[in-house]
């Protein structure tokens, strides 16, 4: 079904902001792209977007603008500092789809609040990495007004396996730190236990020949254990963006006790230092070995 009488501006052109971009493109939306570098932007550009030189171009007369840009600073400004807030045209929807933490996203949904009370701001990061994003197979966590956002069903069809609708903007980005504290967490055991199996003579096939079939064979745990079979730790999600949430997790958590996640994040910063920054987050387990020989 074409889409091309609903117009998307896609800010920000990383991993997952490429991926959503592509799977608008094979849905036939009318695109509009902006990334501060611009290579990133040309191949699909290429396949018919249109590439612009700043935000608030980028934005005018969107429906939707779709935001994935790494952290709150970034957002702000080219939301506020770049003008594409100003730029959007009456009644847009702003799909703010990054992991920002609590607090800054509550404070981003107010400020547009009240500079532009006739935008739509739907809080919406997803859960899933960058092979799902690419394959449309990512779950949104949908917050905000969806009856005041016309379009907002149709591009989340387009990029995505579904969306939960958790309650008013800012709910998404709760349990976004949720969904990821457990996936840090989960991923340090499986690192850990993959490590323990070696010592003790398993392989990575040997321990998942155990789990399969059983409860505990999450689809996640066999993708790792694969990574670390083939030792290509190419990033899904890269360990300073793992880092980066698990930080934002503890912040969010306030008084209640996580003394799990703060030790993975205090190991993850050790393993971010030592040249694992832009590698998956499966690469802890390559982390240990060095531990283990040296």
């Amino acid at each position: 079904m074409s889409h091309s009488h609903i117009t998307v501006a896609v800010l920000g052109l990383g991993a997952m902001g490429h991926a959503f971009a592509a799977n608008l493109l094979k849905n036939e939306f009318t695109l509009r792209l902006w990334n501060r570098t611009r290579a990133r932007g040309e191949d699909l550009e290429q396949q018919g977007a249109t590439l612009c030189d700043t935000p608030a171009d980028a934005v005018r007369g969107a429906d939707v603008v779709l935001t994935m840009l790494p952290d709150i600073d970034t957002t702000r400004e080219v939301m506020f500092d770049q003008g594409a807030l100003e730029a959007m045209q009456k009644d847009a929807t702003f799909l703010q789809m990054g992991t920002l933490g609590v607090e800054p996203t509550d404070d981003l949904v107010q400020a547009i609040a009240t500079q532009r009370s006739d935008v739509v701001v739907i809080d919406a990061p997803v859960s899933g990495t960058k092979a799902p994003a690419e394959n449309a197979q990512v779950l949104v966590l949908a917050s905000g007004k969806r009856e005041r956002a016309p379009h907002i069903d149709a591009v989340f069809e387009a990029i995505s396996k579904g969306a939960r609708w958790l309650g008013e903007a800012g709910a998404g980005a709760r349990m976004k730190l949720v969904v990821n504290a457990w996936l840090i967490e989960m991923m340090q055991g499986i690192a850990e236990s993959a490590q323990l199996a070696k010592t003790l003579g398993f392989s990575t096939d040997d321990f998942w020949s155990v789990l399969d079939g059983g409860p505990l064979a999450a689809p996640y745990v066999k993708a790792k254990l694969d990574m670390i079979k083939s030792e290509d730790f190419e990033a899904q999600m890269a360990l300073e963006w793992g880092l980066k949430d698990a930080r934002l997790a503890l912040e969010a958590a306030d008084t209640t006790p996580m003394p799990g996640l703060q030790g993975i994040e205090a190991f993850w910063r050790e393993a971010d230092g030592q040249g694992h920054a832009k590698d998956d987050i499966a690469s802890i387990y390559a982390y240990l070995d060095t531990l283990k020989r040296g």
